[in-house]
């Protein structure tokens, strides 16, 4: 995990109820990208081919209170690829339409330790994918969206994505093309999870349909509305659509909390105390159940493949409002 920025003229704050005055808000947020935008640690990805392109100074952070009160700063409306922060709301999705505990039973919840495209994880467990946030467990994941067909799978996806967003999401064809053009281990995962008996549908065709998903463009406020409607009990705090149950919200931000951020998700979970989940373009969504998301965006990656200022961002923020789901303060009569 990228090491976190001291808090200066911000202090710490303990987790309260209540989410921080907007001023204050606005404050932590400027403070935040102006003490982390000018860092350069990290490195673009390139194994995709078309993110090797990326811009590195790009860095933005939008926060999103479940009121519907919007906070932003920097690139925030640049649009980039959703990638693996698909992973928590489509499993979301595959809750709503197949209950917990099938998911349970078909993916798992508990963490590999493992890089997120390890072969090694699944034949380490009996071709069981452990979780849905590795691209084994997404894949797996993909394949129960309802639909009889491949398109009808996609559609039902696409819709479901667009729905927390508030707006309607589209796939980005170049991304979509350089990413199948070069996805032959996740075509191997399909396949050995097929072996395993754990897919029911063609395993290349649920690659093609996950590499569509992977491929959906969004901004940082994109994903900070559709965290903050997984904070706010399924309902998108923009738009008022009422999108999952509220269980299936507390089951989402469960797994994505011991898993989100793959290896380094115990450390993240030690130092920042929030669920989260980032994508290899450069952007992290972050969750406070009941209060906000964070959507933070900049391509440089860490060796886990998250982004180092997004993480930084949202630990900052995690500690100057409050955020950190672990954190108290003694109860004074």
């Amino acid at each position: 995990m990228a090491e976190q920025p001291r808090i200066d003229s911000v202090s710490q704050q303990a987790f309260t109820g209540e989410f921080p005055s907007t001023q204050r808000a606005e404050s932590a947020i400027k403070h935040a990208f102006d003490q982390i935008s000018s860092e350069d640690d990290g490195t673009v990805a390139d194994y995709i081919p078309i993110s090797a392109a990326a811009d590195p100074s790009l860095f933005g952070i939008s926060v999103i209170e479940t009121t519907g009160e919007v906070h932003e700063i920097g690139d925030w409306s640049h649009q980039f690829s959703i990638q693996s922060i698909s992973k928590m709301f489509v499993y979301a999705l595959a809750i709503e339409q197949h209950g917990r505990d099938f998911l349970h039973q078909q993916i798992g919840v508990n963490n590999t330790g493992l890089p997120f495209n390890s072969v090694m994880a699944i034949e380490l467990n009996g071709g069981h994918p452990m979780n849905p946030m590795v691209n084994a467990g997404a894949v797996a994941t993909t394949a129960l969206i309802n639909g009889r067909t491949s398109a009808e799978k996609w559609e039902t996806i696409r819709e479901g994505l667009s729905a927390f967003a508030g707006r309607s999401l589209s796939m980005s064809g170049e991304v979509y093309h350089s990413e199948a053009s070069s996805n032959d281990r996740n075509k191997a995962l399909a396949r050995l999870l097929a072996s395993y008996e754990r897919m029911s549908f063609d395993p290349l065709e649920i690659v093609d349909i996950y590499t569509r998903q992977c491929a959906v463009n969004v901004s940082t406020h994109d994903i900070a509305v559709m965290g903050a409607t997984l904070a706010d009990g399924g309902v998108n705090p923009i738009t008022g659509q009422h999108v999952v149950s509220e269980e299936t919200c507390r089951d989402t931000l469960a797994v994505t909390a011991a898993t989100g951020l793959y290896e380094g998700s115990g450390d993240w979970l030690f130092n920042v105390g929030l669920p989260a989940k980032s994508g290899v373009a450069g952007g992290i969504v972050a969750v406070t159940p009941g209060k906000c998301a964070i959507g933070a965006f900049s391509p440089p990656l860490d060796g886990a493949g998250n982004s180092v200022r997004a993480q930084r961002a949202i630990g900052f923020l995690s500690k100057a409002l409050g955020l950190n789901v672990f954190a108290s303060r003694p109860h004074h009569s």
